[in-house]
């Protein structure tokens, strides 16, 4: 899955935003500021209290960078959003760079050497400044000027906290917290700040509702070498069950005692995760005495690899989806032409939220028809959505947030009545041979994601063909649909891949002004069964999304038998997991779509 917030549909930024910025900043000192897309949580997705650089910009896209200097304003993004940025940006004002062709360093060094440049330290981690801190001189500001020229900031979330049962979670919060605590102690440390919500979620057995599409409840957190923990979050999401849940070992305070709580950490080793760790906590830490260590948030792997309860929570998830996936899709074969991208969108969730457990979109619906479904990250708004036409290929990314799961699905659908053409089903097929590559694939312990990504794009190669986004990500347990430390990319940092992960497979292609493809399914690794004389442990994929692929745009010559026989094997396994629960009609509809491909 990639995705964006939508674009906005009228553009205020004519210069005043950035004028009054600019003033902001000859208050300050400075001769610059850097805008990123974050907020101080250092997340994907910010409540709306937390959009500064779609303030000051316009750009909506959940990757960016901006750096505003008295005489120039340049927004870096990467190749997902380069096209979303074009059409939001004032072009008059702004500059647009890709984010790793043009790093924003060099840009630096080049347009603002000698310069101070300003940043709210509450709002990057530390290997962030590390590696933007060659060009130019920057400077941590104690108060963020961009908060001052935005004078009618919307106040923070403060939805309630909520527990996660044991049903859902599998493990109680006093074994985790015990298991995180013994690594600190094993590192000779004292503590270890929590700067990611998902890290409290998953350590406390907590969700909650600050943000719209991953059930977080915004704070931040110390562990203690003891197993105890002190939670930073602001009281009014902490009623009484939920104190009970947490539980004696767990003090509360309001996010203001975050600062003097450090203090007493003086004289003590504290590790900080310097990736996703707000500067802020370092230099307080530093300046109260205590001694920062760096490494990897305690939480972050062990959250990754679900235990049994959470394997099976995706799994049971997973069938539920696909019952609205099956539902979404027949009604797409009846109905769809003539409709528009944002309706086809409302018919999925109104599926969704038909199904036990559903509590929410797990990111807002890509649905993207044509010229627009090559827009990686595409939102169809009120102004650029369309009818679905005749003969065109449709991309829906889509997926859901339920107690015992997330989901993350993509299928790319031609509209008929006519045949798609012949150039389409070849580059479809190709993608749609990666992604099997992907899924068969059997590898030996200790590999990581950036090793498998090209057996995924090998196909696409072959023709000259490649797309400029990861191929997988990891999922959450009923948390973010987007979950380090492990992604499929040849960027991705080199982690090992692990039992009990979920990543996601979906390669792409995509031919501007004309359509997208991609094609995505959901995989939990598991151990692998030995073959004859096989020295290593092994790692397969566990196939967790169940839905048809679109037969009219597979190109049957291009595939292997091997291939065929795979598809015929997981269409047959769609039918008999989801065919029994689904209404006659769409049961029907199924039953088509997953026969046989050489009949």
């Amino acid at each position: 899955m990639t995705h964006a917030v939508a674009p906005t549909e009228t553009q205020p930024w004519d210069g005043r935003r950035l004028q009054a910025l600019r003033r902001e900043l000859l208050r300050a000192g400075v001769d610059g500021f850097l805008v990123p897309r974050s907020d101080e949580y250092l997340g994907e997705y910010v409540p709306p209290s937390g959009e500064r650089l779609a303030w000051i910009s316009g750009f909506t896209g959940s990757a960016g960078l901006a750096i505003v200097t008295a005489s120039q304003a340049v927004l870096f993004t990467d190749g997902r959003y380069t096209t979303q940025a074009a059409a939001q940006l004032d072009a008059a004002s702004w500059q647009i760079r890709h984010l790793t062709e043009e790093p924003p360093q060099d840009w630096l060094a080049e347009h603002a050497a000698g310069l101070r440049i300003g940043f709210d330290p509450w709002l990057h981690p530390q290997s962030a400044i590390d590696k933007l801190g060659t060009g130019a001189t920057l400077v941590p500001l104690v108060a963020n000027p961009l908060d001052a020229a935005w004078t009618d900031r919307p106040a923070p979330p403060l939805a309630p906290a909520v527990p996660q049962p044991a049903e859902f979670a599998g493990r109680d919060s006093g074994d985790k917290r015990a298991e995180a605590a013994a690594a600190l102690r094993a590192a000779g440390e004292a503590a270890a700040v929590l700067a990611d919500p998902h890290s409290l979620a998953w350590l406390l057995n907590i969700r909650g509702g600050d943000l719209d599409h991953t059930p977080l409840a915004l704070g931040f957190a110390l562990l203690r070498d003891d197993a105890s923990v002190e939670l930073f979050m602001a009281p009014e999401k902490l009623d009484e069950a939920v104190r009970r849940h947490l539980g004696n070992a767990v003090a509360t305070h309001p996010p203001a005692a975050l600062a003097g709580q450090l203090a007493k950490l003086a004289g003590q080793r504290v590790r900080i995760d310097p990736d996703i760790t707000p500067v802020w906590f370092a230099a307080t830490l530093t300046e109260a005495g205590a001694r920062v260590q760096h490494g990897e948030d305690p939480c972050r792997l062990p959250r990754a690899c679900k235990n049994p309860v959470e394997q099976e929570g995706a799994r049971q998830a997973h069938r539920r989806d696909a019952q609205a996936l099956a539902r979404f899709l027949a009604w797409f074969d009846a109905q769809a032409v003539g409709q528009t991208e944002m309706r086809a969108a409302e018919v999925l969730l109104g599926f969704r939220q038909a199904l036990p457990r559903f509590r929410a979109e797990s990111f807002p619906a890509i649905s993207g028809a044509g010229e627009n479904g090559a827009i990686i990250h595409y939102r169809a708004t009120a102004a650029t959505d369309r009818a679905i036409k005749p003969d065109e290929a449709y991309l829906i990314d889509s997926g859901g947030q339920f107690t015992d799961g997330t989901t993350d699905v993509t299928r790319t659908l031609w509209t008929g009545p006519g045949p798609a053409p012949e150039a389409l089903r070849q580059r479809y097929t190709r993608v749609l041979q990666g992604h099997i590559s992907l899924a068969v694939l059997r590898f030996p312990h200790g590999i990581a994601g950036n090793h498998i990504d090209a057996v995924a794009r090998a196909p696409l190669w072959q023709a000259g063909l490649d797309y400029d986004h990861g191929t997988g990500h990891g999922i959450g347990s009923f948390l973010s649909v987007h979950e380090g430390p492990v992604s499929i990319s040849r960027a991705a940092r080199p982690v090992a891949i692990q039992p009990g992960m979920i990543l996601s497979d979906e390669p792409g292609y995509y031919l501007p002004g004309a359509y997208g493809i991609r094609i995505e399914n959901l995989l939990l690794v598991q151990e692998a069964a030995p073959q004859p004389d096989q020295k290593k442990r092994f790692l397969q994929f566990e196939t967790l999304t169940l839905a048809p692929y679109d037969r009219r745009l597979i190109a049957l010559p291009l595939l292997s038998p091997a291939e065929i026989r795979w598809i015929d094997a997981y269409h047959a396994r769609v039918l008999a997991e989801v065919g029994p629960a689904l209404e006659a009609e769409t049961a029907a509809w199924l039953r088509a779509a997953c026969a046989p491909l050489q009949g």
